[in-house]
């Protein structure tokens, strides 16, 4: 008996074997908090940037914030699909569960929709303005160069500090990105304390990522502890916490508004307890019975970095 004919218009089988794969790679290696953490570090910028430009009126999230948050999510989406191609070859031997290292997708399908996702991000953003789009194709364009210098420089990819400072631009073009996309529709005035709002964010985001590379006795991974050892770790995490709340107070000027919103405000100051017990308990941490390394707790890091954002968000929405 003869197959039916596939209906006209109808998507070929192997198109939607490939759809279902790629989907299963995304809800495998595209975990549910990168998506919060899109909405919230958007919504963060976005209404830091608005309330300092333009410190008379409170900030109000629109359609377009929307659009910077689904634009943003897919930029991490894409650049997530990027590193999987990049680190096939070390996966194959430390990760050998990932997806792509177990076949259940395909380095073509990654690169198709590698492009689809940079087509959809860009098409979303020129609902935004030109500039927008200008930026989210070169933050795109950033993490594809950053491939090809890793692969044809060992320093720039063995150097961890080195690799940090070529690396780390990627959060840069983002904060660029949500800030100039702003300012072209209106919820956010051009200015240097709206650029000032990069260095709150560089200082949250390094402090977080000092914290998961800092280790007693890990000698076998890319830790920052390993380059500076774990006391100088220590202190680039605390300082990097300093430097954000620092540029949170210099940014917001609390002294400026009456009570109770000052309060509000001052929190992040009140914040920094939280570097400080993970600090004091990383560095007064008995070397374990069983040899295991002794890792810098990472939880206050996280909720250092998630409660400063939120407060952020909450104190540009009721800003007076």
């Amino acid at each position: 008996m003869k197959s039916a004919p596939p209906r006209v218009g109808a998507p070929a089988p192997g198109l939607l074997a490939s759809i279902r794969r790629l989907a299963r790679f995304t809800v495998v290696r595209y975990e549910t908090h990168h998506l919060l953490y899109a909405v919230l570090f958007v919504a963060a910028v976005e209404s830091t940037a608005a309330v300092v430009s333009h410190p008379g009126s409170a900030w109000r999230p629109g359609w377009q914030t929307a659009v910077r948050v689904v634009v943003v999510a897919m930029l991490l989406l894409y650049l997530r699909m990027v590193d999987e191609i990049k680190d096939l070859d070390y996966d194959r031997e430390h990760n050998p569960d990932r997806p792509l290292v177990t076949g259940a997708v395909g380095v073509g399908e990654l690169w198709a929709a590698i492009g689809v996702v940079a087509a959809v991000s860009a098409g979303l953003s020129l609902l935004l303005s030109w500039w927008s789009a200008v930026l989210v194709v070169a933050a795109m364009a950033y993490g594809l160069g950053l491939w090809a210098l890793e692969a044809r420089s060992a320093r720039v990819r063995d150097t961890l500090l080195l690799n940090l400072v070529v690396t780390y631009p990627v959060q840069l073009w983002i904060i660029a990105y949500l800030v100039v996309s702003a300012v072209d529709t209106g919820q956010v005035e051009s200015g240097w304390r709206s650029a000032g709002v990069a260095v709150l964010f560089a200082g949250a985001f390094l402090h977080f990522e000092f914290a998961r590379k800092t280790a007693h006795d890990r000698r076998s991974e890319s830790y920052y502890s390993n380059v500076l050892g774990p006391q100088r770790s220590t202190c680039a995490i605390l300082a990097f916490a300093v430097v954000a709340v620092g540029a949170d107070v210099v940014l917001l000027r609390p002294w400026d508004h009456g009570l109770p919103w000052a309060a509000l405000m001052w929190i992040p100051v009140l914040l920094l307890a939280l570097p400080v017990t993970g600090a004091y308990r990383f560095l007064r941490a008995a070397p374990a019975p069983d040899s295991r390394p002794r890792e810098y707790p990472v939880v206050p890091a996280v909720v250092f970095v998630l409660v400063l954002y939120l407060i952020l968000v909450i104190q540009a929405l009721t800003w007076r």
